[in-house]
């Protein structure tokens, strides 16, 4: 068996940009996060690379894409703290950086404490530690 090179192709869809208030071409970024609401993935503008989270169950179904997009807040959103828990598909707010994420996945550091990789509106990927213990 030959050792093929996976290339990572970028997926596009079209989508309203709230920021600059029309359709524009938005990259997919990270993979798709199962939640009780349908699938959710993150989507970047390619003009104004402004991040917004959309359903694509949603997209699916709908001829009218500017209904998939997920408005998530920082009154809907879990204030962030190292001391504490997260599931996948939480949502957080990151109060030095400002910003809301979505949490991607859940992993255990070198040392053996737990972190979370966050995709944020405006910082994309970060990896936050959790569960931290004094």
């Amino acid at each position: 068996m030959e050792g093929r090179k996976r290339s990572r192709r970028a997926k596009y869809i079209t989508l309203y940009s709230p920021f600059l208030m029309k359709e524009t071409k938005h990259e997919l970024i990270g993979e798709p996060v199962e939640t009780e609401k349908g699938r959710q993935q993150w989507a970047r503008c390619t003009r104004s690379h402004h991040s917004q989270l959309i359903n694509l169950d949603a997209i699916e179904a709908e001829a009218d894409k500017s209904k998939a997009v997920i408005h998530i807040s920082r009154e809907d959103a879990r204030k962030y703290s190292p001391r504490e828990e997260y599931q996948i598909g939480d949502v957080i707010f990151h109060s030095i950086w400002d910003d809301v994420g979505i949490v991607r996945a859940k992993e255990v550091t070198s040392t053996g404490g737990k972190s979370i990789l966050v995709q944020f509106e405006k910082n994309n990927e970060k990896r936050l530690i959790e569960n931290l213990k004094q």
